[in-house]
């Protein structure tokens, strides 16, 4: 990530949400497709040394991402989104979940509903994407697992696939 590019992870126990607003350096179309086509997902949504591959996607409301995180070693880590609203190239919310690789959800780990708003910032996107939990319990559990870390190196990856795309 550039130096100047804005970057804030926001964690509020009390109203269950973690906050995380991103600078991009491109215009919002492309940052768009970059959250919301699977060719371009599989090319950065993950943190290194990981990689992001697609099993499903039908970006439309109702409709849903189903994506395995995959290790260097093979091992994999599936999840799923649930689309619940888009308005294109404003918004979307989704609900989003760890899953095993037929899609079902893990009761054992937290669900969260993604709230994912973009906007221009002059020449560059911001990407304010709020995730709201059950409870305090379940902010901690992903905290614990290394989220404000993953989230960092994920979204470098993105700025890479932006300078690459752009």
């Amino acid at each position: 990530m550039k130096a100047d590019l804005q970057f804030d992870f926001v964690v509020d126990k009390e109203k269950s949400t973690i906050t995380v607003q991103r600078e991009f350096a491109a215009g919002r179309q492309l940052v768009w497709d970059c959250y919301t086509k699977s060719e371009l997902l599989d090319r950065w949504f993950a943190p290194k040394p990981l990689t992001t591959k697609t099993k499903s996607m039908e970006f439309r409301e109702g409709g849903h991402w189903h994506y395995a995180m995959v290790e260097p070693n093979g091992q994999e880590y599936w999840g799923r989104l649930d689309y619940q609203t888009i308005q294109p190239i404003d918004r979307y919310t989704a609900l989003d979940g760890f899953s095993d690789a037929s899609g079902a959800l893990n009761p054992d780990l937290p669900r969260s509903t993604w709230n994912v708003t973009f906007s221009d910032k002059a020449a560059h996107t911001v990407v304010e994407t709020v995730v709201a939990y059950a409870s305090a319990e379940a902010i901690q559990q992903v905290i614990d697992m290394g989220m404000k870390d993953g989230m960092t190196s994920t979204l470098e990856r993105l700025d890479e696939l932006l300078l690459a795309l752009n």
